[in-house]
């Protein structure tokens, strides 16, 4: 799944990050899981989360002794947008009775 289309003109790892996030919308991610997604340095990564944090972009959250990241509501796609975006593989399947 792909972040709307509003917020896809944005930095590429901005962009990257919010995509990650979006995929892991229910459980949200960690710095460290975001960071093996995304592949860039730590520091870029904690600057693009500053940033999008300030927006209201993402939200985050204290679980145990980690911070959970889970992207805002304004960012997820409407469900026309989930059903443009899904490749031919993907309408094919949900066409098919499995």
């Amino acid at each position: 799944m792909r972040t709307k289309r509003e917020f896809r003109n944005r930095e590429e790892t901005e962009v990257a990050v919010l995509d990650a996030l979006v995929e892991r919308s229910g459980e949200g991610m960690t710095i460290f899981e975001l960071r093996t997604r995304v592949d860039v340095e730590i520091d870029a990564l904690e600057s693009v989360l500053s940033s999008l944090k300030d927006e209201g972009l993402i939200n985050t959250e204290r679980s145990g002794s980690q911070l959970v990241i889970t992207p805002a509501d304004c960012v997820l796609p409407d469900e026309q947008e989930v059903e443009y975006t899904k490749s031919i593989l993907e309408r094919i399947r949900d066409h098919l009775p499995f």
